[in-house]
């Protein structure tokens, strides 16, 4: 990890940067895979399947004994502890439920909103190196409790033509029944467009890599919606002195870890602590499996010194981090002043990894800098909101001339005329 020792403030651009694999070639590689699902349907998703996953895979759709193979298969303490999470995440979201509010907002004009189901959604679990289990529970208990008719889950097979048991068993536990073994930029084609075997749906959710960021964001061009701009993860960790370095290191490999894309930040009020989360670092990192991964993403990583605390705010601030640790002596009054990140994560014993898995919140979030202007996946997700609005005869009596003469005022007589007409019935 790079060290920068209280830099001035014309120098924030470049340490706010977040790393872009060179791929310039990503929107129009992505496009040709778009066109082809659009154009050939179940074809070219058994053909993209082959040349990206290199495996051939002639049902799309997983069947209802594939699941239940995997459902025997999976280690019981794994089932619990995937149960137990599940039920976390199901309270969280259950409380967000809105009762509709009605509003007199004249007498005799009565406005309510009301939320309503997205009736059909897609879910992207990635299933690479990585199987997401834990996203489908953070995806599809919202799309549950919020009503979704139906909800479509897409994850590549591996070398055998099977998506991970952990998928396919927190799949049927929060009830999503069809789910396709299909990934990558392809599988959010199919969830865009329709195919022979995969409906399409109004709303696409889910991370993945660069490929699939992209197919998200083309899909938007054709009237699907997606469930936040996305890109790879990240965590930014502030600390003092009373911080532990050896919990430090660990949040900063448990994000470093999930690709080589990644970055991890650490804001610093001092160098107190700053030698031993070097050496906690490269202690844990040689024990990590996804070593290489969580090497090449501390490439692009950075140690920020910034001892006056204004500063290390407005720098937090300013990064936007998608998942935001404070292991500062005053964590409530630091989160307090936080307007832009995900994810918070108050003191020593919050690690960003509960947060990830058991906690409740969800670990759905935008990264990149959005959290600027973007919240990450709850329960009104997956719904939208109607309003309404009832008028008493006294009610557009009171009324109905003020929008007269605003819609005159505006050269628009036929609202006029709707309002007229009315007014002149109840004489």
């Amino acid at each position: 990890m790079k060290i920068f020792d209280n830099p001035g403030r014309d120098g924030w651009g470049e340490l706010l940067e977040r790393p872009q694999l060179a791929l310039e070639f990503l929107d129009g590689a992505v496009r040709n895979v778009l066109n082809r699902v659009k154009k050939s349907g179940d074809s070219a998703l058994r053909e993209l399947t082959l040349q990206f996953d290199k495996v051939t895979v002639e049902n799309l759709q997983v069947t209802e004994a594939e699941i239940q193979r995997a459902t025997d298969s999976l280690d019981e303490s794994l089932k619990t502890a995937i149960r137990t999470a599940a039920a976390n995440i199901e309270k969280f979201h259950a409380a967000q439920r809105r009762e509709p509010v009605m509003v007199e907002t004249t007498p005799g004009v009565i406005c309510w909103r009301k939320a309503v189901a997205i009736d059909k959604v897609g879910i992207y679990i990635p299933g690479g190196s990585a199987p997401l289990f834990s996203t489908v529970l953070m995806l599809g208990l919202p799309a549950k409790l919020a009503g979704c008719r139906e909800v479509v889950l897409c994850s590549p097979p591996d070398k055998s033509g099977q998506i991970n048991p952990a998928i396919l068993f927190a799949a049927q536990l929060v009830g999503v029944k069809k789910v396709f073994k299909v990934g990558g930029a392809q599988a959010i084609a199919a969830m865009a467009y329709g195919t022979e075997t995969i409906p399409n749906v109004y709303k696409i959710f889910g991370p993945g890599n660069q490929y699939v960021t992209k197919a998200k964001q083309l899909a938007v061009e054709e009237g699907v919606a997606i469930d936040m701009p996305a890109g790879p993860s990240e965590v930014l960790v502030m600390a003092d002195e009373s911080a532990n370095p050896t919990f430090i290191a660990a949040d900063l490999l448990s994000q470093a870890e999930h690709g080589e894309d990644s970055q991890v930040i650490l804001v610093l009020n001092n160098t107190t602590h700053l030698e031993a989360i070097q050496q906690e670092i490269q202690k844990q990192l040689n024990a990590l499996p996804r070593k290489a991964i969580a090497e090449k993403a501390l490439l692009h990583s950075r140690v920020v010194i910034l001892p006056n605390e204004q500063d290390a705010l407005d720098f937090v601030n300013a990064y936007a981090p998608e998942h935001l640790i404070i292991n500062m002596n005053n964590p409530e009054d630091i989160a307090g002043k936080i307007v832009n990140a995900g994810s918070v994560f108050l003191g020593n014993y919050s690690p960003e990894a509960i947060g990830d898995y058991a906690s409740g919140t969800n670990h759905t979030l935008p990264t990149n800098g959005h959290a600027k202007a973007f919240a990450g996946v709850a329960l009104e997700s997956f719904m939208k909101y109607i309003t309404y609005q009832q008028l008493t005869k006294d009610g557009l009596r009171k009324l109905g001339p003020v929008v007269e003469k605003m819609a005159e005022a505006e050269q628009l007589m036929g609202h006029s005329m709707a309002i007229r007409v009315r007014l002149d019935a109840l004489q």
